[in-house]
């Protein structure tokens, strides 16, 4: 139920994920308006399941209160079905507050980790890098993004099949000296710690594809992707405005039309389908509230993929290698 078009998208993204993997979905929320929208489409029937929540937490309340006023809601329905075993992962564009407040209070956090970070692929001039947290905690220990350097290496190792992902640790510049104290520490925290750790990395840094795995603190990590999202966003309206201007620049957009296409793809969010939540005992993948059925379906193939790879298995592997 969650998502700016939920139920609509949702349904047609979990549809689409049935079809083209053969996956078995359950859907939680309103029965009623989930059926109607599962009798637009043509599907396995025996592949869907409803499971009813009579309750949806919306995106402005607030995730801690709602998450224990609203035990009926889909977001705690559906992590209750975790913890019983009867679903193998979660995928949500609800509340990301909300779907991250029920899992830790629910499933709890993997042996050894403190704090659950959420992790989202950032277009590069090279391939994506993952940004790890941006949002989850946002007053850190060095501890946890040591943490955080972990689990997103092993994210990328086994999810995108990278061979020793490059960390960097994001700060106002490359020296060792730059930064807090708190940086500081994660820096020494980094350096002494099995990782291929390159040091700092700086705002720059984020889109050349420097590193592989860009660490930080949930604070910086938010704002980092929001005014990411909004750049990206001035850049094509601007640019769309642009090549309307005369007709020279409309032939041109015309001729530029592949080259547009093949970096709308690139940079495109539905692609990675959305972020999980990675530290908790369990698997959660959060999309965008705006996710197309697109970023759905591959946000299903992910949590699908997660679960095949065992990554939480080898996240607690690794921290105890430390």
């Amino acid at each position: 139920m969650g998502g700016d078009n939920a139920p609509f998208i949702t349904v047609k993204g979990a549809v689409e994920a049935v079809r083209e993997y053969g996956f078995d979905i359950i859907l939680v929320g309103d029965r009623d308006r989930i059926n109607q929208e599962l009798s637009r489409h043509s599907y396995p029937k025996e592949k869907i399941d409803i499971i009813h929540a009579g309750e949806v937490i919306e995106m402005e309340e607030s995730p801690a209160i709602s998450v224990r006023r609203k035990k009926d809601s889909s977001i705690n329905v559906a992590v209750n079905l975790l913890k019983s075993k009867n679903a193998d992962a979660l995928v949500s564009a609800g509340n990301t507050g909300a779907v991250a407040c029920s899992a830790v209070l629910t499933l709890g956090l993997l042996e050894g980790i403190e704090r659950p970070g959420i992790a989202v692929m950032m277009p590069t001039l090279n391939d994506a890098s993952l940004l790890i947290d941006v949002g989850a905690n946002i007053d850190p220990k060095p501890e946890h993004l040591y943490q955080y350097a972990i689990m997103g290496t092993i994210y990328l190792s086994h999810i995108l099949n990278r061979t020793k992902p490059k960390v960097g640790l994001l700060n106002i510049g490359e020296e060792e000296t730059k930064g807090t104290e708190f940086l500081k520490e994660t820096y020494k925290l980094l350096q002494s710690a099995r990782l291929n750790f390159i040091g700092n990395v700086e705002g720059k840094d984020i889109f050349t594809g420097k590193s592989d795995v860009i660490v930080c603190d949930g604070l910086i990590g938010n704002v980092v992707l929001k005014v990411s999202e909004s750049l990206a966003e001035t850049i094509n309206k601007l640019l769309r405005r642009e090549l309307k201007n005369n007709l020279i620049t409309k032939l041109g957009a015309f001729l530029s039309a592949p080259a547009f296409s093949a970096l709308k793809k690139k940079i495109d969010y539905s692609e990675y389908g959305g972020a999980p939540l990675l530290g908790i005992s369990g698997i959660c993948i959060i999309s965008h509230g705006r996710s197309s059925s697109k970023a759905i379906r591959n946000a299903i193939r992910v949590a699908s993929e997660f679960v095949s790879h065992r990554i939480n298995e080898k996240i607690v592997e690794a921290l105890y290698e430390k």
